[in-house]
């Protein structure tokens, strides 16, 4: 990575040192991006000869972006104010993450940089080296994770503009799923939408890829048979899972679909979407912002996207207990579901954020499973133990931290590993249509992209 000054208005102390050999290579490192609109998260992990370790050797965030009080967070260290105003913060946001990395690696650069990617279509079901032409196909599927891949998108073309010879792999969150049966990818539409790329994707993958890991590790065989995860965080979605592969998924085409989130709604009668349309109105940007920024906890509640200050004000705001109980109640009927597609359950996993911190949130809604038998230990899931379920309860119930990096950043040592180059795999099993190279840009969100985004899926 080349040097990178500061933006005006960060603290001195992240500006990167002069390197004695700045274009060195770190040969046994791997950059782990996750690029959000307002975050991006980071982390450096060791490649050595045993192959990524599960703990990164230094990682943060950067949090805020856009806002007001934007901040840097590095792990084991004091937050920082930013200064990230102009009219480009997320470019001086990368500009800071550029100036940590190359502060700890010396000025050497990392022998590879994975990104998380949200969305790979149906086109992409394993991780990719990325060059222009992949970088093109992705730019296609932005109106269908507008909150992710634009901005994972910029850093890949920013590091491909810079350092076009450093490796960056595409790590996609659709891939896990693809292991869904045909029948769970289908919508009930006209077939010839099907044959376009009109599916049931699934997200969260990587999140989920981790767990079909751990949770092996950690609980053998029980973890083998029938579990649900369930990764509850800002974004949130339940995952069904046999023999550790995805079988069923609450998100679909976009990550705007299953389960209530923090600004996102969630399941939704299309009949609403063709009463903002025609009755309220709205345009087709007014609905996609109300949709994927207006509604969910935020919306309902009119507080807050997050469930903790929800929780300090229910006891007095009735709008607070009600995000709260719709909240949980969809996710207690999403379970209910893939409970019946698997026909019982042996686990339930809690996961992400929300998963791994809200005793409360995982408590109440463990009480709505009781007809299935669920039973939790109330001090074990007071404390996030590993397993809260109580000792007689027939389903276990278990906490599992999330690790969606180091899956990445093993990924990416696979990948560069053995010189994949950098072409999309075979065509999707499921449906067995080609997929042409989109050419949508990625900062665009209008009509016609999303248009566009439909046409490049076939």
């Amino acid at each position: 990575m080349s040097a990178a000054k500061p933006p005006r208005g960060v603290a001195p102390a992240q500006a990167a040192p002069r390197a004695a050999a700045p274009d060195a290579l770190d040969a046994e490192s791997i950059l782990v991006l996750n690029c959000g609109s307002s975050s991006i998260k980071f982390a450096l992990f060791d490649d050595g000869a045993l192959g990524v370790p599960r703990k990164p050797r230094w990682s943060g965030r950067i949090e805020g972006v856009g806002g007001t009080g934007a901040q840097l967070i590095e792990t084991g260290a004091a937050p920082v104010a930013l200064a990230l105003g102009g009219e480009t913060p997320y470019g001086a946001a990368m500009q800071v993450v550029r100036a940590c990395v190359e502060r700890q690696s010396g000025g050497r650069r990392p022998a590879a940089v994975a990104h998380r990617v949200v969305h790979g279509g149906a086109k992409y079901a394993a991780p990719v080296r990325v060059d222009r032409a992949v970088l093109a196909d992705l730019k296609g599927f932005v109106p269908l994770a507008p909150l992710h891949q634009p901005f994972a998108l910029q850093a890949i073309e920013a590091l491909l503009a810079e350092a076009p010879e450093l490796p960056q792999v595409a790590c996609f969150d659709t891939a896990f799923h693809r292991s869904l049966p045909e029948v769970e990818q289908m919508f009930p539409l006209p077939h010839a939408l099907w044959e376009r790329g009109v599916r049931r994707y699934g997200f969260h993958g990587l999140s989920y890829e981790y767990m079909a890991v751990a949770l092996a590790e950690r609980h053998g065989d029980c973890a083998r048979g029938r579990t649900i995860v369930a990764h509850l965080g800002s974004g949130a979605s339940l995952c069904a899972m046999r023999g550790l592969r995805s079988v069923a998924t609450t998100m679909g085409f976009s990550a705007l679909d299953g389960l209530m989130m923090g600004t996102r709604c969630g399941s939704l009668d299309p009949g609403v979407l063709l009463h903002l349309l025609e009755s309220e109105g709205l345009s087709v940007e007014q609905v996609a912002h109300l949709l994927y920024h207006e509604s969910g906890l935020l919306g309902v509640s009119g507080l807050s996207p997050s469930p903790q200050p929800l929780l300090a004000a229910e006891a007095t705001n009735p709008r607070a207990h009600a995000a709260l109980e719709l909240y949980v109640r969809c996710i207690v009927r999403e379970i209910g579901a893939l409970t019946a597609v698997l026909g019982g359950l042996d686990m339930l996993a809690f996961t992400a954020g929300i998963g791994e911190h809200s005793a409360p949130l995982r408590g109440r809604i463990c009480a709505a499973l009781g007809w299935l038998g669920v039973r939790v230990d109330d001090d074990a899931n007071r404390a996030d133990a590993p397993t809260i379920s109580a000792a007689d309860s027939p389903i276990r119930v278990v906490v599992e931290p999330t690790n969606e990096e180091w899956i990445a950043a093993s990924h990416a040592r696979r990948v560069i590993g053995s010189g994949v180059a950098a072409t999309a795999p075979a065509s999707p099993r499921a449906g067995g249509s080609r997929v042409t190279s989109p050419r949508t840009s990625a900062e665009s969100r209008s009509r016609d992209d999303h248009r566009a985004a439909a046409r490049s899926l076939r």
